[in-house]
């Protein structure tokens, strides 16, 4: 009985030091950048030429798109002559009923954001140009102005992300 005490507590100390031995790594950034070769990045102004728009949508846009990549790269941000290069313009900012009550109407009210990009990799010679939209919905029976900037932070967190892993990530 004396031994199995023994035996039971070597097992438990050599199991300890196994587990504490290994190393689980997690990275949840999920950038693929060779920062040998990329070590720049320049982000034009996002400008916005949505027909209807509201006007911190701009900026509430281009610092959620500048945050990300600050947060999640090493990259260095540069005015010109970035190895990648990301501009575009809010082309988009739209709202519409999505659902109607019984009384004939509106109950759901949809918000849509789109934004077209193009990106360049200097390094890969690569370029493209494509659209990136979000959208969201509220209540009709609250007034836009009451929930526009939550919604719109929503919907550039959401367009950026896409962005994001268009352009660095491995998705």
């Amino acid at each position: 009985m004396a031994w199995s005490k023994y035996i039971i507590a070597s097992l438990l100390i050599a199991g300890c030091l196994i587990v504490a031995g290994c190393r689980v790594s997690y990275k949840f950034n999920s950038a693929s950048i060779n920062y040998d070769v990329i070590k720049t990045l320049q982000i034009d102004q996002i400008v916005n030429r949505a027909p209807y728009g509201w006007a911190p949508m701009q900026a509430i846009f281009n610092n959620t798109l500048q945050d990300l990549y600050a947060n999640q790269t090493r990259l260095k941000f540069v005015k010109k002559g970035g190895d990648l290069t990301i501009a575009g313009e809010i082309t988009s900012y739209e709202q519409f009923n999505k659902a109607v009550s019984a009384d004939g109407f509106a109950a759901q009210v949809q918000l849509k954001m789109t934004v077209n990009i193009r990106f360049e990799n200097k390094h890969d010679n690569k370029a493209w140009e494509k659209q990136f939209s979000a959208t969201t919905q509220y209540d009709a029976n609250q007034q836009l102005a009451a929930v526009q900037e939550e919604l719109v932070t929503q919907m550039c967190k959401d367009i950026a992300d896409q962005i994001f892993n268009a352009t660095v990530a491995d998705w």
